[in-house]
């Protein structure tokens, strides 16, 4: 495998119809998460990936495994008897209402992995990218033990190592994640963030007057340079949303790296999902770095598959290379016949 990732994947639960939880009398179900996302997306665009995880014995992690699996992702499981699979819920809004989650995913198979039950060695037998985000860290003092763990390891076994901050206000305060994630970004080679969970995490953020609508990525280029200055990364990307509309939002990123601030297309989207959009854009940064292109090229490409992956319902990023080739090239928006 080219690229392992590691982290949680939950039971996603969705009203149909826009509909509130409080309304709903049945749900849209499917899996999702973001290193398993990465992994998915990856592996779709021609990236042999590998995802390692901890799940129950019982039907919802074999539908976990098996849903990684269907999309050509070697699933590396380990199986517990005792423990739950992590649901969420996710209610689909539209101005002037926003979409919400809610997390079910306390004491999770996950949240109860070990130090050292993990073979790093094997698992990166062979492989070139590590990913993994600032969301496994925070599920349990354990989990943050494991991700510490397997950034080590992947280093020591010369692996490019990229970290998605991935802030989760519901999952614990950002004194917290940052006293946590700092110690590990001495082992991070790429730091894939937004804006505002650089600022809320650590402290480092662009001085602009509304991060939602008229984006100044300028500013934001200032944060690049400030986080590769105090961490030594080699490379920060921060994606960039304006979302004056729930449904309605311009995406695009920027990249800091070798001395160079690179920009990508701005892309107008229609919001059918937006959960798993900035899995999408490391799934594609990763694949471009992969397949030894530059800077510049990688992160249109991942800017153009994220931004494709706005108009697919679910977490994982069902597209295909062609459709990321095509939309780089110009898609036309009239039906295809």
């Amino acid at each position: 495998m080219d690229l392992v990732t590691f982290g949680e994947a939950m039971v996603r639960l969705t009203p149909p119809d826009f509909q509130r939880l409080e309304q709903a009398r049945s749900f849209d179900v499917c899996v999702g998460g973001g290193e398993l996302n990465v992994a998915v997306a990856a592996s779709r665009l021609g990236v042999p990936s590998r995802w390692v995880s901890r799940l129950p014995e019982n039907a919802l992690g074999r539908m976990i495994a098996n849903r990684a699996r269907e999309q050509g992702v070697d699933a590396q499981i380990e199986w517990t008897a005792a423990d739950r699979a992590g649901l969420y819920f996710a209610e689909l809004g539209a101005a002037p209402r926003a979409s919400s989650v809610l997390y079910d995913r306390a004491a999770s198979a996950i949240a109860r992995l070990s130090p050292g039950s993990i073979d790093w060695q094997f698992m990166f037998a062979g492989a070139r990218w590590f990913h993994v985000s600032g969301i496994t860290p925070a599920l349990s003092e354990s989990a943050a033990k494991v991700t510490a763990e397997a950034l080590i390891a992947a280093k020591s076994a010369g692996l490019t190592v990229s970290y998605d901050l991935n802030y989760r206000s519901k999952l614990w305060s950002g004194e917290q994640a940052r006293a946590v994630q700092e110690p590990l970004m001495q082992h991070v080679d790429v730091l894939i963030t937004t804006e505002e969970d650089t600022r809320v995490v650590f402290g480092i953020g662009a001085d602009v007057q509304d991060r939602y609508e008229n984006v100044d990525a300028d500013s934001y280029a200032d944060t690049a340079r400030a986080l590769q200055k105090r961490f030594g990364f080699r490379a920060v990307a921060i994606t960039l949303r304006e979302n004056p509309r729930v449904l309605l939002n311009t995406w695009t990123a920027i990249v800091a790296a070798e001395d160079k601030i690179h920009r990508a297309p701005r892309y107008e989207v229609e919001v059918v999902d937006r959960i798993g959009a900035g899995d999408a854009f490391s799934a594609g940064l990763i694949v471009g770095c992969l397949e030894n292109h530059g800077w510049e090229e990688a992160l249109r490409f991942a800017t153009a598959a994220s931004a494709l992956k706005h108009s697919i319902p679910g977490d994982f990023c069902l597209v295909t290379r062609a459709e990321v080739d095509q939309l780089l090239r110009g898609a036309s928006l009239r039906v295809s016949r």
